[in-house]
């Protein structure tokens, strides 16, 4: 080298020395953090893909927490639900002690009763203090806000409904085939006219309850032979009403689970026979199909017909008159009158203007990812229905006390207590195990999986970044040197001034 201004040589070794220093740098700082992608310069699109994978298992974590908190809420209401189940249980005891009537004294009842009262404010204080965060859970914070029900609905429970805020929803029923009854028509042209005196017209008469029979002698008249039966109605599940010439025959309830059976054992000479009633439970327009008493040696039986219906234009399952539908957007159970369930044609049954308890358990916060389940109140002024009546009726002074008030119908609505009360402990068992259980294990998978996606982009590999590391330390050692000998070579200049 003859030129000593530039030194070109020194100028390649100082940026050699640079580049080794900053791999260097960058090779102990990746080590000391854990992370490949300390900043946007390290990898751009590897940032981009890591920021949106950190996004996403914020998310996840924050729909596991959802979940969790949940299955929290359920756990409290399921607690109060069955404390209330062991009371009712302890009331259908007492109310069947007191239908003990001969053995038990008049002390002895009013005890039971003070005993059911006192049952009665314990299951209302429960529905009124069993809460989560100071958020009431059985007192129907948590139940459907339903509206303008239609007349031919008995009752209608929403159990699940997913509505965006603000929004409302009709629950339309489409009939497409009527409810039926079963029946018959026994014709016996007025009152009974026997062959002889002494005869008896006697017959076995069954349905879905029980069966009895019955006999009667000549000169009995329409009106009491059903009302006759009407005695036996709790026992037989099956209804009389006289009608002209004879006794109509229903069961009292509708659907194919329901029957009416006629087993004739002697007629006695009686004219008449047996009619088949149509499904309006009047007489068939044309009476040339009817059986006749001394024909009529084997029973007859005939069935009732379940409801056909869509519900918000999903096919429904039906008993009975009761349509039920259960898919993600909408659980609902309609019950309609008998006039709703044998008129075929839509009816808008009720609107849905929002309630019902609403959890989030995915990772996008939309109405996908949004569950829903309606509690409804355990107070004892809803438990039961409109048929039978409610458990409030069961305390002092009311209709189904156990003092003087109606055994049956008490025994009755505590069945339908129990029912409802098993029912919704059932469903927000299901949730529990099978919405928010399941929802909990997918979303644990998915953070694993995401996680381990974020971690191939951002994270150190210490056995490669190690190598690199000792690599950057050799070279910027021999640049150190190399640039040591650089710096020297100008020298050698000096040797031409002697």
């Amino acid at each position: 080298m003859s030129r000593i201004n530039t030194n070109v040589t020194s100028l390649l070794g100082q940026r050699v020395l640079g580049e080794q220093n900053r791999s260097l740098n960058t090779s102990l700082e990746r080590l000391s953090t854990g992370l490949r992608i300390n900043r946007g310069g390290d990898d751009p699109a590897g940032l981009i893909a890591s920021e949106a994978l950190r996004s996403q298992k914020s998310s996840i974590t924050a729909a596991i927490g959802n979940a969790e908190r949940a299955e929290q809420v359920v756990n409290v209401a399921e607690g109060g639900l069955q404390e209330v189940n062991n009371l009712l249980l302890e009331v259908q005891s007492l109310v069947g002690q007191s239908a003990n009537d001969a053995g038990l004294s008049l002390e002895e009842k009013e005890a039971n009763q003070l005993q059911i009262d006192s049952i009665l404010q314990t299951i209302d204080r429960i529905s009124e203090t069993t809460s989560f965060q100071g958020t009431k859970l059985l007192n129907g914070t948590y139940d459907f806000n339903v509206e303008s029900q239609a007349a031919t609905v008995n009752d209608i429970q929403i159990n699940a409904a997913k509505l965006a805020k603000g929004d409302t929803r009709d629950v339309k029923v489409l009939v497409t085939q009527s409810a039926q009854n079963a029946g018959f028509f026994l014709s016996t042209a007025g009152a009974l006219d026997l062959s002889a005196a002494d005869a008896a017209f006697t017959f076995d008469l069954a349905g879905a309850g029980g069966s009895r029979q019955f006999s009667f002698a000549s000169g009995t008249s329409v009106a009491d032979i059903a009302s006759t039966i009407n005695t036996f109605t709790d026992i037989t599940g099956v209804s009389a009403t006289a009608s002209g010439t004879g006794v109509k025959i229903n069961s009292t309830g509708l659907g194919s689970s329901e029957f009416v059976s006629v087993d004739i054992k002697d007629d006695a000479g009686q004219a008449g026979g047996v009619y088949v009633l149509s499904a309006d439970s009047s007489l068939a327009a044309s009476t040339a199909g009817a059986t006749a008493y001394s024909a009529a040696s084997n029973p007859l039986r005939d069935e009732g017909q379940d409801l056909g219906a869509t519900i918000n234009g999903v096919a429904a399952t039906t008993n009975g008159g009761t349509a039920k539908l259960s898919t993600d957007f909408l659980d609902v159970e309609i019950d309609l009158t008998t006039a709703g369930a044998q008129a075929l044609g839509s009816i808008t049954a009720a609107t849905i203007t929002g309630g019902g308890a609403n959890f989030n358990l995915g990772a996008n916060v939309d109405i996908g990812n949004q569950v829903s389940i309606g509690i409804g109140s355990v107070a004892t002024r809803n438990l039961g229905t409109e048929t039978n009546g409610f458990l409030s009726s069961l305390a002092s002074g009311q209709d189904n006390n156990v003092v003087d008030g109606s055994l049956t119908d008490a025994q009755k609505v505590v069945n339908d207590a129990i029912s409802e009360v098993s029912t919704l402990r059932g469903r927000l068992g299901a949730f529990q195990k099978n919405t928010v259980g399941s929802t909990i294990r997918s979303l644990g998978v998915a953070l694993e999986n995401t996680s381990a996606a974020e971690s191939a982009i951002r994270d150190t590999d210490f056995a490669a970044e190690t190598a690199e590391l000792t690599r950057s330390q050799i070279l910027v050692q021999a640049a150190t040197n190399a640039l040591g000998i650089a710096n020297s070579q100008p020298q050698n200049a000096l040797s031409l001034l002697r």
